[in-house]
């Protein structure tokens, strides 16, 4: 596990007011005493730092994190009720497991004292956090996972679930099934996730008049889709939806070009993250419509932020970079109003806020199961051709508001 204390890294190009907008209604906190347990706040960042799920948020979400820190410095200088002496990130590898990311968290929350924990990408190591997060009484910030499981069946006073979840991914469905797209092939990974999957984007097909044909489940991770796309072919759909992502999509969609299958169905995705179009190249995903949380060339506010954190990176933000930021932020402005970290003020802090910031659009921290709410959209690859400057892969073609993108309150959670 890695421990690193930080500094500014130094605000430049414009001020943290202009990146954040209002960062939670009614403008900046004012100072408060400090009630730092153990005089000091660590922030816990647990993810995929070398698998399928690495580029898409990884070792450069510390960035992110390390970017709202010096933000909340810039925005509150000396009234700022923590130091940057009394910060500290630690991080650590889940390898998508959930037996790892349990150790992790115990490990995390008991040795190195972290007051929260972020991101947790791979949908059973999330809900394995979860269950230490409610153990502990120590705060959770999902990022990473998509399961509706965090706000349903698995939620708990001490766990938020920040940016996305299956049915806000599954909205685009529709469109796909009223150009056309009637029936369907789902291809997914047989794990908390793709489940989740499959249950959202069923429902959005079937609400939409279209019909599921077959859902076909694979191994993860998984590098040899051939025999999956085969069967997935075999029923002749209008649509091949697949639901796995990060280094799982990327070969599920070279093997699906490769094998032409693509000349006699549309490519659906469930989930995609801007790293993937990257690695793989835009012509491969050209056309494909999906729903996105964030796309980092969606106005000047977004650029800006991107920008920044390209110079740090050598690359384009994903909206989970983006998210961890807002988490991280949003976080240490709560232990601002509150004066204090521990985890049940905190949470009151949380409960119901109104949030406008780098990435929550119209955002909501619905007290009523953390689930975080906020526009979302619909996105279309560009072709090659179209694409006027590097990792511009996007064009978008809807915005989701809010309370349409995401379901009501989970009646699976009790609070």
């Amino acid at each position: 596990m890695a421990s690193t204390r930080r500094g500014l890294l130094g605000v430049t190009g414009f001020a943290a007011s202009a990146l954040l907008l209002a960062g939670c209604a009614g403008g900046p906190a004012p100072a408060a005493e400090s009630e730092l347990s153990d005089d000091k706040v660590v922030i816990g960042l647990l993810n995929d730092q070398s698998g399928v799920y690495k580029d898409l948020s990884g070792p450069n979400s510390e960035v992110a994190i390390e970017m709202a820190i010096e933000d909340y410095f810039a925005e509150y200088g000396d009234e700022a009720v923590v130091t940057e002496e009394q910060l500290e990130i630690v991080t650590a590898d889940t390898q998508n497991k959930p037996d790892v990311a349990n150790t992790q968290a115990q490990q995390m929350y008991d040795r190195s004292n972290a007051d929260i924990i972020l991101d947790v990408p791979a949908s059973s190591a999330a809900l394995a956090v979860a269950e230490v997060a409610a153990q502990k009484k120590k705060l959770y910030i999902n990022v990473g996972a998509a399961t509706m499981e965090l706000t349903g069946a698995a939620c708990n006073p001490y766990t938020f679930h920040w940016a996305y979840n299956t049915q806000m991914l599954a909205k685009g469905a529709a469109g796909v099934v009223e150009d056309g797209g009637e029936t369907w092939s789902l291809v997914y990974p047989d794990y908390a996730f793709g489940q989740d999957m499959v249950k959202s984007f069923t429902g959005a097909v079937e609400d939409a008049g279209g019909t599921i044909n077959e859902s076909i489940a694979t191994p993860f991770p998984n590098d040899n889709f051939s025999t999956f796309i085969t069967r997935a072919a075999s029923t002749n759909p209008d649509v091949v939806g697949i639901m796995a992502a990060g280094g799982d999509l990327i070969n599920f969609v070279k093997q699906f070009n490769q094998s032409g299958v693509r000349d006699q169905a549309t490519l659906a995705v469930g989930l995609m993250f801007i790293t993937d179009i990257h690695s793989l190249g835009v012509e491969e995903f050209a056309g494909t419509t999906f729903t996105d949380a964030w796309y980092w060339n969606y106005d000047e506010q977004n650029r800006e932020f991107a920008d920044r954190f390209q110079k740090l990176t050598d690359t384009r933000p994903s909206f989970a970079h983006a998210a961890n930021y807002s988490a991280a932020y949003q976080y240490l402005d709560a232990i601002q109003r509150a004066g204090t970290d521990d985890a049940d003020a905190i949470v009151g802090e949380l409960e119901g806020l109104k949030v406008n910031d780098v990435f929550l659009r119209n955002g909501e921290i619905r007290a009523g199961d953390h689930s975080v709410i906020h526009d979302s959209y619909v996105a279309k690859v560009k072709a090659a051709d179209d694409v006027e400057e590097d990792w511009d892969y996007e064009e978008i073609i809807a915005t989701i508001p809010a309370e349409d993108a995401f379901p009501d309150v989970n009646p699976d959670c009790s609070l």
